[in-house]
């Protein structure tokens, strides 16, 4: 067995987990592992954001500063309930969700999986965020796909993703203006419904707001979200 992400040898803990399970757990390396850091300890309450990076006048009411300007519009007060991320996004995490996502390593995803909650999408309906058509056809995949792939959680593709500029090449000024991203389809499945939406990275929380307005306002009875990185 192998490291999904450096191709160094794995030993197995072989324990009874390993040995009734049905098909083998994809591993990590030990030095993998401690690469990826877990977001521990007091964070904001509805982005999940380490509270600790911040300065304490960034902080108000168990909230950081960036979740509190959404707060303060009508428009989007509410909309996105709360966010749980797994990891900070540090250069070890950065260059493998890279790999991941634009050179195709699809059996990363398989790296995630002993970090995922145990009850992820428990009584929710799960949406992945989409990719556009165009992005699909670049990648090959949907890497949040893959992941709810390697996981066993069931999913709903009702959102469309329209085509538009990458995220990662915008900068945070134009991530943050706002945008019609996404259309949305089979709504009788997702009415009077507790969403779950999960993506890769939590970035500045405008892709997912964009995506929960649109199923809030479709009928969608609560909306939150679940990422790899923050």
């Amino acid at each position: 067995m192998i490291c999904v992400i450096c191709l160094a040898p794995v030993t197995p803990d072989f324990n009874w987990t390993y040995l009734l399970s049905k098909e083998p757990e994809c591993y990590l390396c030990t030095a993998c592992k401690e690469k990826l850091e877990v977001i521990k300890g007091e964070s904001c309450r509805i982005c999940g954001r380490p509270l600790y990076l911040l300065d304490a006048v960034h902080v108000k009411d168990g909230r950081c500063h960036d979740c509190r300007r959404w707060d303060e519009s009508v428009e989007w007060k509410g909309i996105l309930e709360s966010n749980q991320s797994l990891f900070l996004y540090n250069d070890f995490l950065k260059e493998t969700i890279a790999r991941f996502k634009y050179r195709g390593d699809f059996r990363i995803a398989a790296s995630f999986l002993s970090f995922l909650p145990k009850n992820l999408g428990k009584n929710k309906v799960v949406i992945p965020i989409p990719l556009s058509d165009e992005r699909l056809y670049e990648r090959g995949f949907n890497q949040v796909e893959a992941v709810l792939f390697y996981a066993k959680i069931p999913y709903l593709n009702c959102l469309v993703r329209l085509h538009s500029e990458k995220q990662s090449k915008k900068t945070r000024k134009e991530r943050l203006q706002i945008e019609n991203l996404f259309s949305l389809e089979q709504k009788e499945q997702i009415i009077a419904q507790d969403i779950l939406l999960v993506d890769d990275i939590y970035t500045t929380g405008s892709t997912l707001r964009n995506a929960a307005k649109v199923l809030k306002e479709a009928g969608a009875k609560s909306i939150t979200s679940f990422t790899i990185a923050r």
